[in-house]
């Protein structure tokens, strides 16, 4: 079961003592805390909860408000949000004697103060703190969910909104969202506002959830592929207009033709779509979505892995030419474009 739905059961009278959320899947993390703190009534003017971001409070104030006492309840509920320091990010927001001051309370905490801790991130198991709150909190940690997970979640959470998928309509939204939970979460508002009736098609899709960059992106490598120069010309025009920069558009397209390269190679290699995403898994550090093979392998059907390699030669040359400042941005960038286009089939 998902976090964000074991979640669900939470509300301020069972809320245990002590309480962490935390997780490196940030979409799914985002909505869960949103959700947790309306189902426990979180209300910023209500005495009995009081809420501390890590990223700027003194610890001493967090200190006091954990050992006084509730003003009009049995009980208070102290938040303390972004508290980094107990996962595996870089920066630290308190001292080493800040730390020990909080594994102290901890150990003795006040019993009439519930304490909700919310960590983005993965949480840093070599710290004494984390072993504590380990060993005391009731944690719920959002991790990076399987696709199946993702399906069913969604599946159920439409149906509960209302709304009903035609054929491989729902595969489309997923695929739309990148896989991504807070996307999703995000799109599937758009469609429930936009077809009152709940009945989503392929075509409602399209109309009703904007293009991602990533969208944009994909539609001018494939005019480009296509040679469809003086259309391909108009996408970057438009794409620069609403501010993209040509350096974030060859950022993005890098790493389109590095994807298409490495599964070239391993198709080549005799590997199956399953065998690809476990070895580019080990490669990139991260398991892709397997959707993303899947497409990649659809798309690169036809190019040859000379071509591919020459395209990403002429994108790297051109954002090195760019940040040295040979030429104008955009003439560099339309010139790799048609260099593309011109060793394309």
């Amino acid at each position: 079961m998902l976090a964000i739905e074991e979640s669900q059961q939470l509300t301020l009278e069972n809320l245990p003592a002590l309480t962490l959320f935390t997780g490196n899947d940030q979409g799914q993390f985002e909505v869960m805390k949103a959700q947790v703190l309306e189902q426990i009534g979180y209300d910023p003017a209500d005495l009995n909860f009081s809420h501390f971001d890590m990223k700027e409070v003194s610890y001493k104030d967090v200190e006091l408000e954990l050992v006084s006492l509730p003003f009009f309840a049995d009980e208070k509920i102290v938040i303390l949000d972004h508290f980094l320091d107990i996962t595996t990010a870089k920066k630290r927001y308190l001292s080493d004697d800040e730390l020990k001051s909080f594994e102290e309370y901890l150990e003795n905490p006040s019993p009439t103060s519930k304490l909700v801790i919310f960590a983005e991130g993965k949480l840093d198991s070599k710290r004494r703190l984390v072993k504590i709150l380990k060993r005391d909190a009731k944690i719920f940690e959002a991790l990076e969910p399987k696709e199946q997970e993702i399906r069913a979640y969604f599946q159920k959470l439409s149906q509960k909104q209302g709304l009903v998928f035609d054929n491989k309509a729902f595969d489309h939204l997923l695929i739309k969202s990148g896989f991504q939970f807070s996307e999703i979460q995000k799109n599937l508002l758009f469609l429930e506002s936009y077809k009152t009736d709940g009945h989503i098609t392929e075509e409602d899709i399209v109309q009703a959830i904007p293009k991602t960059l990533q969208d944009n992106i994909f539609d001018l490598t494939q005019l480009i592929l296509a040679k469809k120069i003086d259309q391909a010309r108009d996408l970057v025009r438009d794409l620069t207009l609403q501010g993209e920069d040509e350096i974030k558009l060859i950022a993005i397209m890098l790493g389109q033709f590095r994807l298409y390269t490495q599964v070239k190679i391993l198709q080549e290699s005799g590997q199956t779509e399953s065998q690809m995403v476990s070895s580019l898994g080990h490669y990139l550090g991260r398991n892709p979505n397997p959707y993303q093979i899947k497409f990649a392998l659809r798309d690169t059907r036809g190019l040859s892995l000379n071509f591919l390699q020459d395209s990403i030669r002429y994108l790297i040359q051109a954002d090195y030419q760019i940040k040295t400042g040979v030429y104008e941005k955009n003439y560099l960038f339309e010139r790799a474009l048609l260099q593309i286009a011109s060793q394309s089939n």
